[in-house]
């Protein structure tokens, strides 16, 4: 659960937020390591949610398997490094995503989906799974799906640029967003020093994503990511050997959120109505109603909703001081 800007004490300019392990969908799943929300940091402005996985061997091996599940209020972010993922939705898409590629699912008031490695994938698996919350005017319209194979790239001595979502040195992703953001992939050379212009206005966070990155003279390990605060008009990154880093940012979100399970929404009833509505559909094979619709083509049986907690869900601010 995650809420726009708290009061008190101010928050800290550099926070490093270690990922923790969690199972990512159904008996089935794989490991990954979540690194937001974080205990006390729940967003970097509209970004509210970041999975890193790999790089893993996936060889002779099920990869990635998420069965159908619902989300509503948010954007699903694809991105990966290596390997491929086979997207399917209620909406009718049927996408594969390969690394410098982006997916891009906007839930609106609500869609189904599932992920998948391909029969016949390759032997690694590698990315990052992200979610933009949605702002109040936009979260209960329309679902929709974009696949972008070309997105635009800065080349550097040191490495690459490539824009996800937003502007960056005057490259414009052709990714539809709802607030103003930035998403980037950056890759340094073995020796790379390179500094990543930033929209003062924004929060940011680098995300590394492969080998030894330092940001601002602070190591950050793979699968962590180093909170950058406001006011920055660039970030010094630095790689011995070649690696990689994701930088995501954006004005401070001021909706406040509650967010449960795939649902990212404003009260407990909300999320209530959708886990209810959800489980309908689920059981009823699609007769139940027409939230969410029916991932056709996926053969296996829809992801159960679990038990909501006993308490109502609560928003709590997105940074929670110690």
């Amino acid at each position: 659960m995650c809420t726009g800007p708290a009061t008190g004490p101010a928050e800290p300019d550099i926070e490093l937020l270690e990922p923790r392990e969690v199972p990512l969908g159904g008996p089935r799943a794989m490991l990954v390591g979540r690194s937001l929300p974080n205990r006390d940091r729940r967003m970097v402005g509209a970004w509210c949610f970041v999975d890193f996985y790999g790089p893993a061997d996936i060889t002779g091996k099920p990869g990635m398997q998420v069965p159908s599940h619902p989300h509503t209020g948010l954007q699903t972010v694809s991105w990966l490094l290596a390997g491929e993922v086979w997207h399917l939705d209620s909406l009718g898409s049927r996408q594969l995503v390969r690394p410098g590629e982006l997916n891009l699912m906007t839930a609106g008031a609500g869609i189904a989906h599932s992920e998948q490695s391909p029969p016949g994938h390759s032997g690694t698996l590698h990315g990052i799974q992200l979610w933009v919350a949605q702002p109040e005017r936009d979260r209960n319209g329309p679902a929709h799906f974009d696949h972008h194979a070309a997105l635009p790239t800065l080349t550097e001595p040191a490495g690459s640029i490539t824009v996800l979502m937003g502007e960056l040195a005057g490259a414009v992703s052709p990714a539809r967003t709802y607030t103003p953001l930035v998403g980037a992939d950056i890759r340094l050379g073995a020796g790379g020093r390179l500094t990543v212009p930033l929209e003062p206005g924004f929060e940011h966070a680098v995300l590394a994503t492969g080998g030894p990155l330092s940001a601002e003279g602070h190591a950050v390990p793979p699968g962590a990511m180093l909170y950058l605060g406001r006011g920055r008009r660039g970030v010094r990154l630095e790689a011995e050997a070649p690696a990689g880093a994701l930088l995501i940012g954006g004005v401070p979100f001021e909706d406040p959120l509650v967010m449960w399970w795939n649902f990212v929404a404003r009260t407990h009833e909300e999320i209530v109505e959708a886990r209810a509505q959800w489980e309908a559909e689920r059981t009823s094979n699609g007769r139940g109603g027409a939230r969410f619709g029916t991932v056709a083509g996926y053969e296996g049986p829809a992801l159960p909703a679990p038990a909501l907690p006993a308490t109502p869900l609560r928003p709590r601010p997105r940074y929670r001081s110690r």
